[in-house]
């Protein structure tokens, strides 16, 4: 079952500054595996940071991202 990606305005109003990875991927429609793997391969379209061994998406950028339409590109 795959999770429903959030609206741009829920994003904006009830997310932290980063999330996990899976929540980044549902944002952006495309499975966790394919989201680490973009990560490891540098093509992820979000900035992410590293805390201690987890790997963040920042959510201005994922917003940044999601109104430019650039998501994939």
């Amino acid at each position: 079952m795959t999770a429903k990606a959030p609206t741009l305005a829920e994003i904006k109003t009830s997310w932290p500054p980063a999330v996990d990875v899976s929540t980044g991927a549902v944002a952006l429609k495309v499975s966790r595996s394919a989201a680490y793997e973009a990560i490891r391969s540098g093509t992820f379209p979000v900035k992410t940071i590293t805390v201690g061994r987890r790997i963040r998406v920042l959510t201005a950028d994922l917003i940044r991202v999601l109104e430019n339409g650039t998501a994939g590109h």
